[in-house]
């Protein structure tokens, strides 16, 4: 059978919002460089990216407890709720420059407002949340955030989560009232036809072999899904941006950065409304506290979404376990993953881990009267009828080589070689809402000698690039306002 051959500046693999973002970064900056992208599934953004995959939270440390633990002194450690904050403006930046300038469409067929709201109940959660709310509410990042403890305001605020609800139980929250929801699977799209103006996006083509060349550049062989023709592409950069798939593909590459490290699959389902009553009950994104023992990706929340301009209601996750590293892999996924370089860090994992284990366990054998009984702390009079059951995407958690052994992390980690010719990226959370600095990560690192001669451009398209808007009050209200007028997430967008 023939083989086309293709030769291209810069290879995307995976059509995800990673590589929407890169692509859309590039063209920007050098708009000469041609760019091609290649995604084995027949649409963009229907992996990890999709919406209904759990990835339309928009996380920005507003409600997400896991990002303000408490130390054994009580005390409330800010550090990384202000950074994934101050990452999560930066995608906010771009996003309304990408608006202004004929980037992005409609902005609100991928980013609406949204209350976030944390929520706990106890009196020893309520004072957490008390903590919180004073070692936020005090910072640049956070102004605005409210301490609500009272039953009234609860019930008049979330009437969903008040009705039916025994106040003897303490309720608190933390609630900001300008949170947005973000459709990450209608803004890759949006990235995607943009990017797609100059550049070759061939989908049902999937990988089968990453090798580089003696001049630095690389040869990616492709096999297309559908009629099998096989196609050569030879590029002088090639990012790896396919969620789940991204380590077996690293590991193909044979780049010495990526061989310590590992993968731990979970997978996960969730409770979507059915009955559009209920849904109007309840308009905010409201986050709890994860179980004792479990992982941070299990933190349960009653998550209002706007797709396709309707609104939709999830709660979850309620974790599941699978071998496959994609939704739609396969269940030798895993095994096929261990090589001599993360055996050992791999093998490291089960005794460190006892208590992820045990809660794996204890979610697989729970029924589905006992997953309603965890919707009803949030929503008391939830009945199982108005929930039907989802399963949302594969997370691959990082498992990094650490001394000896091995850790597993929670988090997104960007993996790029020596000389800067490949970078791909592994993890899950925060993952889609810090893409941006995520990207602009990997143009640093991999693209060193045109970095300084883009900082203007990076600048023109990203004002607090370069600075904290923690630190600059002045700054922040500059592109606070901007960002809300460009996205039309205020009344006032003239």
């Amino acid at each position: 059978m023939s083989q086309k051959v293709i030769k291209t500046d810069v290879a995307l693999i995976g059509a995800g919002i990673m590589s929407a973002t890169l692509g859309a970064l590039i063209r920007q900056l050098e708009p000469s460089w041609s760019i091609s992208l290649f995604e084995r599934l027949d649409a963009a953004a229907a992996e990890s990216s999709d919406p209904w995959n759990n990835a339309g939270t928009g996380h920005s440390a507003l409600c997400e407890l896991n990002y303000t633990p408490a130390g054994a002194d009580g005390e409330i450690d800010i550090t990384k709720a202000l950074t994934i904050n101050e990452q999560f403006q930066m995608s906010r930046q771009f996003w309304a420059h990408g608006v202004d300038n004929g980037v992005l469409g409609a902005p609100d067929e991928f980013i609406n407002p949204i209350p976030h709201v944390a929520y706990c109940h106890g009196a020893d959660g309520v004072e957490f949340l008390r903590k919180r709310h004073a070692a936020l509410s005090s910072q640049t990042l956070f102004e605005g955030m409210e301490f609500i403890d009272d039953a009234d305001t609860f019930a008049e605020r979330l009437p969903l989560m008040g009705a039916g609800r025994d106040y003897s139980d303490p309720v608190g929250l933390n609630w900001f009232t300008e949170g947005t929801d973000v459709d990450f699977g209608a803004l890759t799209q949006q990235l995607l036809n943009y990017v797609g103006r100059d550049a070759d996006l061939y989908f049902g083509h999937e990988v089968r072999n990453l090798s580089k060349q003696s001049d630095g550049s690389w040869v990616i062989k492709l096999r297309n899904t559908r009629s099998g023709e096989k196609l050569r592409v030879e590029a002088r950069f090639v990012f790896v941006g396919a969620g789940g798939g991204a380590l077996g593909l690293l590991q193909k590459s044979g780049i010495k950065e990526a061989k310590g490290f590992g993968g731990f699959p979970v997978s996960g389902e969730f409770f979507r409304c059915t009955n559009p009553d209920i849904i109007a009950e309840h308009s905010a994104k409201v986050y709890g506290q994860a179980a004792v023992g479990a992982p941070p990706m299990s933190v349960p929340h009653l998550d209002t979404r706007v797709i396709n301009h309707e609104k939709g209601l999830l709660f979850g996750p309620y974790a599941g376990w699978s071998p496959k590293f994609l939704k739609t892999g396969g269940v030798l996924d895993l095994p096929k993953s261990v090589k001599p370089g993360n055996l050992v860090p791999m093998m490291s994992i089960a005794p460190k881990e006892f208590g992820l284990l045990k809660y794996l366990i204890s979610e697989l054998a729970a029924s589905r009267n006992d997953r309603v009984t965890t919707l009803q702390d949030f929503a008391p009079l939830a009945v199982g009828e108005d929930w039907e059951l989802i399963t949302a995407g594969q997370r691959v958690q990082v498992i990094r080589k650490n001394g000896m052994g091995g850790s597993l992390e929670f988090g997104t980690a960007v993996v790029t070689s020596e000389d800067g010719s490949m970078a791909g990226l592994l993890g899950a959370s925060p993952g889609a809402s810090t893409a941006v600095p995520a990207m602009i990560s990997v143009l640093e690192k991999c693209f060193t000698a045109h970095f300084d001669g883009w900082r203007d451009k990076l600048t023109e398209m990203i004002p607090s690039f370069g600075q904290k808007l923690n630190d600059n009050p002045a700054l922040y209200n500059q592109v606070w306002d901007w960002t809300n007028r460009s996205l039309q997430l205020t009344g006032d967008n003239d």
